[in-house]
């Protein structure tokens, strides 16, 4: 993956979960009526992340020279009242020692918690709903126009093998497991803003639970799939010379040419580099918010990136921070995945006849074989030739 461009999404999503640089400034409030404390002005500006000049509170954080008696009112805490305490917490202003010794312990107040909500319920879900939405219309329009892609001259009523038993169980464990882990995602990311209206509270907390165990659970099975896919199928989705003509030619979907193909065409190496990186990715963010004390990923990789470009992302990181960014990563990785998906379902199934048979029985009509992929099949053939020669 180009790292100019992985640095600049990263940039990005950055710029978008912390605080927007720029923000509108706030006015100045009147806080008369409060005493000089906080308003109602004061709290709906930070949610809509203005800039609010925050030094009449972190600045408000007590006298100790004022300091009463011990034993009269805020004497033991020597000048300072519970709200000057939590001010002197939230400005990182106060010397205390906490008890717990868990790895987010040290972190009291957090202030990335609504930049992420507001992300993850609005932009996130919209763009990605109308991503998945888009490319299903997409091929909808596309089949009407082009129809499905037939057999020249009507199939030929032999067969070749094209894909083993491994090489199928390995196909359906990565298909099977990404399209539930999909379904139970969804759920979980969109369920509060259209399944709540529907099911009611109750209903829902029971399908979100059980969504999210699945999720968590299945989620080693996608990994799975994802190593033995890989292992199979690399050697055959190495580039080459033969893949730029495909790709002129539009594979003959647009048209009804068939430029040459080994086992596998550009189109299915495009599918199957996106499947690997992307799911290797997506399978790194579930880890990391599977285990956020033990598998960090967001600080060290900020760090490499900003030595690299010399941009000035956040380094240093609490375990709350790595997860809000692992969770926006995770859904962003995961839409993109989906969308390909749905595009490598349609050709397999609807958008093509006989394409199906390759998954669904090992077997392919031979000219169908011989349209798509000729070059692999004078290969199987010299194969067979030659071993019933010997």
């Amino acid at each position: 993956m180009n790292l100019k461009l992985l640095g600049a999404a990263l940039v990005v999503l950055a710029t978008l979960v912390s605080n927007p640089l720029w923000a509108e400034e706030a006015s100045a409030g009147d806080r008369t009526a409060t005493g000089g404390a906080q308003t109602l002005e004061d709290i709906m500006a930070r949610q809509r992340q203005l800039k609010v000049d925050e030094s009449f509170r972190s600045e408000n954080l007590g006298d100790p020279a004022n300091a009463a008696p011990i034993n009269d009112q805020l004497g033991t805490n020597g000048g300072r009242s519970d709200a000057d305490v939590w001010r002197g917490l939230r400005y990182n202003e106060a010397d205390v020692r906490t008890q717990a010794r868990t790895p987010a312990a040290t972190v009291l107040i957090q202030d990335g918690g609504m930049p992420w909500y507001k992300l993850r319920e609005g932009p996130l879900i919209t763009y990605g709903g109308l991503a998945l939405l888009g490319i299903i219309a997409l091929l909808a329009v596309f089949y009407l126009i082009r129809g499905r892609i037939k057999i020249d001259g009507g199939p030929a009523g032999t067969t070749i093998e094209r894909f083993k038993a491994i090489e199928r169980f390995g196909h359906w464990l990565l298909a099977g497991s990404f399209i539930a882990l999909g379904i139970t995602g969804l759920i979980t990311l969109m369920g509060r803003s259209f399944l709540i209206p529907v099911l009611g509270p109750e209903a829902y907390a029971t399908l979100a639970a059980g969504s999210k165990w699945l999720h968590n659970n299945i989620a080693w099975a996608f990994m799975l799939g994802l190593v033995m896919t890989f292992c199979m199928w690399v050697v055959h989705n190495i580039p080459n010379k033969l893949d730029w003509q495909w790709i002129k030619a539009g594979g003959g979907i647009f048209t009804k040419s068939h430029p040459p193909a080994k086992k596998f065409n550009a189109g299915q190496k495009i599918i199957f580099w996106t499947v690997m990186l992307l799911g290797f990715s997506v399978s790194l963010s579930g880890l990391s918010l599977l285990f956020p004390f033990e598998m960090p990923m967001f600080a060290k990789t900020f760090g490499i990136i900003n030595s690299v470009l010399g941009t000035d992302l956040p380094a240093v990181l609490a375990p709350h921070e790595e997860m809000q960014y692992a969770n926006i990563w995770h859904s962003i990785v995961a839409f993109v995945m989906m969308v390909a998906i749905i595009a490598h379902i349609y050709i397999g199934s609807v958008g093509m006849e006989g394409a199906f048979d390759a998954m669904g029985k090992g077997h392919v009509d031979l000219e169908w074989a011989r349209q798509h992929h000729d070059l692999w099949v004078a290969e199987v053939e010299a194969k067979q030739s030659k071993g019933g020669s010997s």
